[in-house]
């Protein structure tokens, strides 16, 4: 009896041991397991929501949009929860988010994600340049037809100024003068006749009355 209780203790104290060491571990891989890196993002903004990472301020997390920094390298303790205003863009945009886990590199995380665009937001459309209109061509210039065998008239040389006058001088007028210009005066007067006749009517008046005076003296006497 006395054998089989120091048996029996003993098989006990190995399984205590045994049960014991299996809870640790189950113990210190619990945290591990539960690591929980949520993350989201929109056209605007980056949402981050990394929990159960322990207590260790090893862990870091970093955010980047294009090769550039939204978030620099940061340490936190257990949970990191932070949202992130995105740059105006008129383009998608890749984030990137890297997690580093103090526990070891099976539970980091590098993961990408593409932020649309917002609504009104939109690369507007290049405006089209306006197309050059080639110039007209100018009409050719019109040249008189000539008949064969005629004689295209030559031109008439200027005549001399000197020689000009004297032509004209010498080409007599084919108007006639006017009559009275070209006679001498002499004397006479278009009143003459009329001057005339009037003295012949007065020595008629007075031959007239002469003969009446003496027949009127004879009948008288």
């Amino acid at each position: 009896m006395t054998q089989f209780s120091r048996s029996w203790r003993r098989a006990s104290a190995s399984i205590a041991v045994a049960a014991t060491g299996a809870l640790g571990v189950g113990l210190s891989a619990a945290p591990a397991f539960a690591h929980t890196p949520n993350w989201s993002v929109t056209c605007s903004e980056v949402s981050l929501n990394l929990t159960a990472y322990g207590n260790s301020d090893k862990n870091t997390v970093t955010v980047t949009v294009d090769g550039k920094d939204l978030l620099p390298t940061e340490n936190f303790r257990n949970n990191f929860s932070k949202k992130l205003d995105l740059p105006a863009h008129k383009s998608e945009v890749t984030v990137r988010l890297v997690v580093k886990a103090a526990d070891g590199d099976q539970f980091n995380k590098d993961e990408t994600k593409t932020a649309p665009v917002c609504e009104g937001e939109e690369t507007p459309p290049e405006p089209t340049p306006p197309q050059e209109s080639a110039p007209e061509p100018s009409a050719p210039e019109e040249t008189p037809e000539t008949t064969p065998g005629e004689d295209t008239p030559a031109p008439e040389a200027p005549t001399p100024a000197g020689e000009a006058s004297t032509s004209a001088a010498a080409v007599p007028s084919s108007q006639p003068s006017p009559a009275g210009d070209d006679l001498a005066e002499t004397g006479a007067s278009s009143s003459t006749p009329l001057i005339a006749g009037a003295a012949g009517v007065v020595l008629v008046a007075g031959a007239g009355i002469m003969w009446a005076s003496r027949k009127r003296r004879s009948a008288q006497g």
